[in-house]
């Protein structure tokens, strides 16, 4: 028998990023998403019920994932985000045993069209000045009305 830990979700950012790097030096992007999803209520009336998933993205090999994320997402971004469910316990300064569940992102990607999301409280744009950055597409994923999906 296989066994299969696979988390895809589509969601917003709950705040900005934070980007950390470990002891040795690898830089580790942390945020939350939230998703929102749809069901009936006792009375037969629909409901947006709304759940929130910790993200972790870490610098792997040449993959710079936890910078980029860092660098190119704020608050309000929509996102695409592909990875694994991990749970981990620690001890707290209190003494009480914590966990969390949260994804392991092995990938990223950024629905928004170029300026999504909610600009940064200070003002001040996250992005690298760069002079041949390529356009978003016309055609950019856009939000998506439940009632709209066929299944």
């Amino acid at each position: 028998m296989s066994n299969l830990n696979k988390a895809l979700l589509i969601g917003r950012l709950t705040k900005d990023p934070e980007m950390r790097y470990t002891p040795s030096g690898t830089a580790v992007t942390n945020f939350s998403i939230a998703t929102n999803r749809w069901s009936s209520g006792p009375e037969g009336e629909r409901k947006e019920f709304t759940d929130y998933h910790n993200i972790v993205a870490y610098n792997a090999g040449k993959r710079n994932l936890a910078e980029v994320v860092a660098q190119y997402t704020r608050k309000g971004a929509l996102v695409f985000v592909e990875g694994r469910i991990q749970t981990r316990s620690w001890e707290g300064q209190d003494g009480q045993k914590r966990r969390t569940t949260e994804i392991i992102a092995n990938d990223v990607q950024f629905l928004d069209s170029r300026g999504g999301g909610t600009p940064p409280a200070d003002g001040t744009a996250r992005r690298p000045a760069q002079t041949d950055e390529i356009p978003a597409p016309d055609d950019a994923p856009r939000d998506v009305d439940p009632d709209e999906i066929p299944f």
